[in-house]
């Protein structure tokens, strides 16, 4: 009987004696007398298994030996002890059928190639070592989301994709509309004439699902979001994309030290899940990706740490009183930098830390005001090696105040007359918190730029496929 079997199946001893049928992509291949070694992987793991095919094979001369890298194949045959010391088994073929050979323009021979090249192939990088190895780390993440709120008794809840609010209310949106850019209707006044548009007003591309998600917290408990958002945002920098995916939990009745407890246990089993389940991934990553090959025994620590936690007045005051001169001058009042976030991660805490109550004029309206008048309940994680990894706060459901929040940051309340109601109507304290998928790939793989751990990176003036 033979099994179909996938790479990372059949390279386990429990496969050996097996009749099996593999299939997927040739990565070299050595020519000996009378035989040849092929390199196969079809991505199910991060090493390849070798096969073994003889001269006997009715098509070996015709096409076995004219393989070459990026062919595809199908390898029927039994799996046999490896006498190499990297695999336990190789599979010797009784039949190999391809599907299609790949010429010798493929890109992807057997050499290091930058990532920088690597990002104008993005339709075949994901065939590398390198995002083979980010697709499946990027999938356990995404896997142990859903895992992680399904057993805490959440509620998964679908965002809209196509808003009128701004979240943030920073303005960098993209707008949707069906209006004729070219003979654009126009106002007596000569503005848009959006009443003509799909939604009969201005509408954008999410910023965040936050808002919308709040909704469900206050009728379910317990709820997240997880999809795409969207910045239009012209920065060209390795920490910034115009698409990316946010989980996003909400959560009635929790107020901050319950936010707090809550993201530090989620982190935790995130990269606890990957160490554990990735682990030729991880190798990878630690000794090819990180400069000091520490990366396993950092997100170790962090697994085993208790996050420790920090007024953002303590945080300044630490950073004030630091040995070492910031490219930031740092003063109570300012937004926290990358350099100032790895101080105190890296020196001064050694370890992960949450940041909490920041000022007021720096944060989001929707940020529960403290009773000073200055600072607002929010928090930051901060992690060593990355800096800030995620950020929530507690939020305002005070009506009057969260009205008054909108004025003084420019927004009409009017705008947001649904999310006024929640408080309206049966307000409660409730919380959240919204993790960067990309950021959290990064801060697990080591990986340094942004466009390298998305499967197709949107930036300014990218947008392939």
């Amino acid at each position: 009987m033979t099994e179909i079997l996938s790479v990372s199946k059949v390279r386990q001893a429990e496969a050996l004696g097996k009749n099996v049928l593999i299939r997927g992509w040739v990565r070299t291949k050595r020519d000996s007398k009378g035989f040849s070694f092929l390199e196969l992987n079809d991505g199910s793991s991060f090493g390849n298994i070798q096969v073994i095919a003889q001269e006997n094979l009715e098509n070996y001369e015709t096409e076995v030996k004219k393989l070459t890298a990026g062919s595809s194949i199908a390898v029927w045959g039994t799996v046999e002890k490896s006498p190499g010391a990297k695999q336990p088994t190789e599979v010797h073929a009784t039949k190999i059928e391809i599907y299609g050979f790949a010429p010798d323009t493929y890109p992807l021979q057997k050499k290091r190639h930058t990532l920088e090249f690597l990002r104008t192939i993005s339709h075949l990088r994901p065939r590398t070592n390198t995002f083979g190895a980010v697709a499946r780390v990027r999938n356990r993440i995404c896997a142990s989301i859903h895992q992680f709120f399904q057993e805490e008794g959440f509620y998964y809840i679908h965002t809209p994709i196509i808003t009128a609010s701004d979240c943030e209310g920073a303005g960098e949106m993209f707008q949707v509309t069906t209006l004729n850019l070219q003979n654009l209707p126009l106002t007596d006044k000569g503005e848009p004439d959006y009443a003509q548009d799909f939604f009969g007003k201005p509408s954008f591309l999410t910023v965040s699902g936050q808002l919308a998600v709040e909704n469900f917290a206050c009728a379910l408990g317990k709820v997240y979001t997880f999809g795409p958002t969207f910045r239009a945002e012209n920065s060209n920098t390795s920490r910034h994309l115009a698409e990316f995916w946010m989980v996003e939990p909400e959560m009635a009745f929790f107020e901050l030290p319950e936010n707090m407890e809550l993201v530090e246990r989620f982190l935790k089993r995130i990269i606890g899940d990957v160490l554990r389940d990735c682990p030729e991934d991880m190798a990878f990553f630690n000794d090819h990706m990180d400069s000091e090959k520490t990366l396993v025994a950092r997100l170790t620590k962090i697994v085993e740490s208790t996050f420790q936690k920090c007024s953002y007045t303590q945080a300044i005051s630490i950073l004030e009183k630091a040995d070492r001169e910031f490219q930031f001058p740092v003063k109570w009042g300012i937004d926290l930098q990358s350099e100032h976030e790895r101080y105190l991660t890296e020196v001064h805490f050694n370890g992960p830390v949450i940041v909490y109550d920041y000022p007021k004029d720096i944060k989001a309206f929707y940020m529960r005001l403290n009773d000073d008048g200055k600072t607002v309940r929010a928090m930051d994680v901060l992690v060593p090696g990355v800096g800030e990894i995620v950020g929530g706060s507690e939020r305002e459901y005070r009506p009057e105040v969260l009205e008054n929040r909108m004025l003084e940051m420019g927004l009409n309340p009017a705008d947001y007359w649904w999310y006024l109601d929640l408080r309206r109507f049966g307000t409660v304290p409730h919380s959240g918190f919204g993790l960067g998928l990309e950021r959290m790939v990064m801060l697990i793989t080591s990986v340094q730029n942004i466009r390298d751990v998305i499967p197709f990176p949107r930036t300014p003036g990218s947008a392939d496929f």
